[in-house]
């Protein structure tokens, strides 16, 4: 069965974590003098006292932490984080209903970008930056933070968390201790998010909007202090500094380390999922820039401009906007969704289905139609010149299945609840990829979402869940063999 001392004893860790992330918002309420800071006073004194109960509940715990207590785990601190961390919302009486301040939390921690106000321009300044906090946090993953700051707590299953919380099939490390390579992509991560903050800045933003933005920028997250997001501004420097970033964060921090650290850009470049996110982002920006400048009247540059800047925003599921798709030639609609569902590198703070998965997908059906010709021929499928396992073919399958049956499954439920088609399959496709805005009339880039009946935000928030942790680790917990004895 599942080692619940254990559980508690790292849930209380993580709890004094996010209750230290919550005094430092209280101190930037403070230095602002603006109403939330009671609200944050008492999010992080409740936080922190559930920390400390959880931590005595596991006093007694030892470290070993199996498969099954791994996505238990993982599940569990995903959902718990969300818990605690709407309280400042709810506290403050900024959001007046659980399923709403839930939804914004889980969007948050997911990166997905979605939000259910309509004006964020008038919530202050310590809430906006708790709103970006959170996706910055839960970009890399909150327990993978943990492993980085404090490798002893889960002990010899940090193996098994990293497994249970890292994107994509192929998960590579950069140094044989888990908790060194933790901290390298975690120093990676904060250096590009530092030399954002200072790109921003001196490309015209104030100091806050510049750490605002580079935090979800880097993070691909979507929130926004403006209801504009980078539109706001009408400074196309800040735009193509906005897609330098989304595209940096899109490639797996393992390449990026060594492109960048150990100076191998050949290794990056030969890459066979980086050269597929390549292709796609160049190839639908020139046919989204064409249909502009075709249907729309867009002059070259803004039509170049444009479309660079939503191909990017939505393949790597950031979520930032520069312009109204939701005006843009309804095959615009079709382009981008794909983008939505491809979504950019493994090992990258994005969403999606994952380049590398597609990149396999396209070696298998290519395999299948030479053993049309050659039925006896071996053969195997390799990535970057290295063979891929049966089983994680096999387990490739199993993961695109169960991913279009829950947009499938997401779609219908919202169609049966008077959500129109368009607007049902993007918002099942956005949530689950952790994009954030979709592409229909009623819900566009520049709406949001609360006008959706609550069971339906319900829905949205599991799907960002488990759009995040990649299906399997949280549907595990709902088989009736994860719960067995053996």
């Amino acid at each position: 069965m599942v080692n619940f001392p254990l559980i508690y004893k790292i849930i209380g860790s993580l709890l004094l974590l996010l209750g230290t992330l919550l005094a430092f918002c209280t101190g930037i309420s403070f230095y602002y003098m603006e109403d939330d800071m009671m609200a944050f006073l008492l999010s992080t004194l409740l936080t922190f006292c559930c920390g400390f109960i959880f931590k005595f509940m596991g006093r007694n715990a030892n470290n070993n932490l199996s498969r099954r207590d791994s996505y238990f785990l993982v599940t569990f601190t995903w959902t718990i984080f969300s818990v605690f961390g709407m309280l400042p919302f709810l506290i403050g009486g900024y959001i007046n209903n659980v399923t709403d301040a839930f939804f914004e939390t889980m969007s948050g921690f997911t990166t997905t970008g979605a939000t259910i106000m309509d004006d964020v321009e008038w919530l202050p300044h310590a809430l906006l930056f708790w709103r970006t906090q959170t996706q910055w946090i839960g970009a890399l993953g909150i327990v993978f933070f943990t492993i980085a700051i404090l490798p002893s707590m889960v002990g010899s299953g940090s193996v098994k968390v990293f497994a249970a919380e890292a994107t994509g099939p192929i998960r590579s490390k950069m140094h044989p201790r888990l908790s060194t390579t933790a901290k390298w992509i975690w120093s990676i991560y904060s250096a590009l998010t530092i030399a954002c903050v200072i790109s921003f800045y001196m490309a015209g933003m104030n100091v806050f909007d510049s750490i605002n933005y580079a935090m979800t920028t880097t993070a691909t997250g979507g929130f926004a202090p403006h209801n504009d997001s980078t539109a706001f501004f009408h400074s196309p420097t800040i735009e193509y500094l906005a897609i330098l970033f989304m595209f940096l964060a899109g490639i797996n921090f393992t390449m990026l380390y060594l492109a960048v650290f150990r100076l191998k850009i050949s290794n990056l470049i030969k890459n066979s999922e980086f050269k597929l996110f390549v292709f796609v982002v160049c190839a639908a920006t020139v046919w989204i820039m064409y249909l502009l400048m075709s249907h729309n009247g867009y002059g070259p540059e803004r039509a170049f401009r444009s479309a660079l800047f939503q191909v990017v925003s939505f393949i790597t599921t950031t979520g930032l906007f520069n312009d109204d798709a939701a005006l843009w030639p309804h095959i615009t609609w079709v382009i981008l969704g794909c983008l939505m569902f491809l979504g950019a590198c493994s090992g990258s703070t994005t969403g999606g289905f994952k380049c590398i998965r597609g990149v396999m997908t396209v070696k298998v059906l290519r395999n299948e139609f030479h053993k049309l010709l050659h039925p006896n021929a071996v053969l195997p499928v390799k990535i970057n010149g290295q063979p891929v396992a049966q089983q994680k073919l096999n387990t490739l399958l199993a993961f695109f299945a169960i991913f279009t049956l829950m947009i499938l499954l997401s779609a219908t439920i919202m169609i049966v609840a008077g959500i129109d088609n368009t607007n049902a399959i993007t918002i099942a496709l956005s949530c689950i990829s952790n994009v954030g805005p979709t592409l229909g009339t009623q819900i566009g880039p520049e709406m949001a979402w609360s006008q959706l009946p609550d069971y339906i935000k319900w829905i949205c928030s599991f799907l960002m869940l488990v759009g995040r942790l990649e299906i399997m680790s949280v549907l595990v917990l709902f088989t009736r063999g994860f719960w067995k004895d053996n």
